[in-house]
């Protein structure tokens, strides 16, 4: 398959990102770059320790959820106990790594769902139905809303994005860089409290209690300016795929698939065996409501009650997407005449597993460098240093909130997880925010705003590498400075009109969520 051509006249923005483009293809194969990289933490790690690298300030006791002053210092991975880590944390670092198991589950549903044809059939209905103008929007909004349902937006959004561009007869890696934008860099905005809200809340109220220890920071604390944020990244997202990204992408010049083609129509068969497919899909998402409304649901944490935070429903996400996929799928293939026998079924699922060869291979190597750069506490020490940096800017007010903003954007490009960063910048930044006047929400929606605009452009998100995979199959001399230069309008623009949006909220003195304004 020829690589699709980039546009090399233009704005000098689009020449920048060629040659982002050009540099980041030239790195070994990620394969190879995260193997090295490993190598090198190795390295690095023995010799920070042997200097006394450290950092000291004020972090979550995850032990005792309790904020204490601490002492970090880096950890060598050539010596005794880090040679052992080495040795015996491997496959579990591979067994572990986070998309590992949620990209082969809802693959074996999304694969039989392509093998059997429904989702093509699918895609020719929605070509009929859908305003080709609405299509960009449609893909960035379902990828905003996707945080709902934890990380399953990488993997099935991230490539049906591509195919639904390509069945409009779009380029594909700008509907794979639409779908990623909204579910990555719009993991901070949605219409909904997720299960990513009470876990940040959490830990703000901890840092909170440094300057007043009945101060409560609640999962909605953000809600409001969510629901704006959701809108804006929408309206963000559209823009930059059809003005910016997809002209500069070009013409596609590879093989779309077959569903693409117009004059193919779906038979009457087809079109029945689609209904029994829809209606045996939508029984089931009758079903498993039923089954979660009632307050005693099995589906429902035992503790709390909730649907989102801590509930099996949302524990079990992944299982049930590949259900929601694989049930109609082999219901369409049967009546359709794709599938003859339970034989058929199985060996869809074995092609989708063999699609996943090339991921498999980069996520062992890719998580044992994330295990190691963890393992050596230097991205902790980064981030204290650098938060206390910031401290003494001696800045204060709106510059100041831009600052933090630009500095968690930073931290995200080396630390992913933003659970782990807040543990860190938390007892910083809320308590010396609240001293300036500022209320523990305002401090959390700026860092979570920081935290998402970066999460398109490093390859240290767990993601990343997976998405890097799906680029490949249409363009297979794509690399990770393909996926960058793809990807970094959005995070700029994201960047620059999300913290243009909070400085209005700021200016206006609107509440961000019910009960938490802006100031103490």
């Amino acid at each position: 398959m020829p690589k699709a051509s980039r546009r090399p006249e233009g704005l000098f923005f689009n020449r920048f990102l060629n040659g982002v483009e050009a540099v980041g293809n030239r790195l070994p194969h990620p394969v190879t770059l995260f193997a090295v990289l490993a190598a090198l933490m190795i390295f690095i790690s023995a010799l920070c320790a042997k200097l006394g690298v450290s950092a000291t300030g004020m972090l979550v006791n995850r032990e005792t959820n309790q904020v204490e002053e601490q002492t970090i210092y880096a950890v060598s991975l050539l010596n005794r106990e880090g040679v052992t880590h080495i040795l015996t944390q491997a496959v579990r670092n591979f067994t572990g790594y986070a998309p590992l198991g949620v990209v082969l589950v809802a693959m074996l549903g999304v694969g039989v769902a392509e093998g059997s044809g429904y989702i093509g059939a699918l895609l020719k209905q929605a070509v009929r139905v859908t305003p080709k103008k609405m299509v960009t929007a449609a893909v960035v909004f379902l990828g905003v809303m996707s945080s709902l349902a934890s990380d399953a937006g990488y993997v099935v959004l991230v490539p049906m994005g591509a195919l639904l561009f390509a069945a409009y007869g779009r380029h594909p890696m700008a509907g794979l860089a639409a779908a990623f934008a909204g579910v990555s860099g719009g993991y901070s905005a949605n219409l909904m409290i997720g299960s990513t809200e009470p876990m940040l809340a959490g830990i703000a109220t901890e840092a909170a209690g440094l300057v007043d220890p009945a101060w409560v920071v609640e999962p909605t604390a953000n809600w409001y300016f969510m629901i704006a944020s959701t809108f804006l990244i929408t309206l963000l997202g559209t823009l930059v795929t059809d003005k910016i990204v997809e002209p500069r992408l070009g013409k596609y010049h590879g093989d779309l698939p077959e569903f693409t083609d117009d004059s193919a129509q779906l038979t009457h068969r087809q079109r029945r065996a689609l209904r029994c497919a829809n209606w045996t899909f939508l029984g089931m998402l009758v079903l498993i409501a039923a089954a979660a409304f009632p307050t005693g649901s099995w589906l429902r944490n035992p503790q709390t009650g909730s649907l989102i935070s801590g509930s099996p429903l949302m524990d079990g996400i992944i299982i049930l997407i590949a259900l929601f996929f694989l049930i109609p799928s082999v219901v369409y293939g049967f009546l359709s005449g794709s599938f003859h026998s339970e034989k058929d079924v199985c060996e869809e699922l074995a092609k989708a597993m063999q699609a996943m060869g090339g991921f498999l291979v980069l996520a062992f190597v890719a998580s044992q460098f994330l295990d190691y750069f963890n393992y050596s506490r230097l991205g902790t020490i980064l981030a204290v240093h650098g938060a206390a940096l910031l401290e003494n800017t001696g800045i204060g007010g709106i510059p100041l909130m831009l600052l933090f903003i630009l500095f968690s954007a930073f931290t995200n490009l080396f630390m992913g997880s933003a659970s782990a960063k807040w543990t860190i910048l938390a007892p910083v930044f809320v308590p010396m925010f609240m001293l300036l006047g500022y209320s523990p929400a305002l401090t959390q929606m700026a860092y979570r705003i920081g935290d998402s605009c970066t999460n398109l452009i490093t390859p240290l998100m767990s993601y990343f590498a997976m998405v890097v995979v799906f680029a490949k199959k249409y363009e297979k001399g794509s690399g990770i400075g393909t996926l960058i230069s793809t990807m970094l309008p959005y995070s700029l623009v994201f960047l620059a009109g999300w913290s243009l949006l909070l400085i209005v909220w700021m200016l206006l003195g609107l509440p961000l969520g019910p009960g938490a304004g802006l100031y103490l």
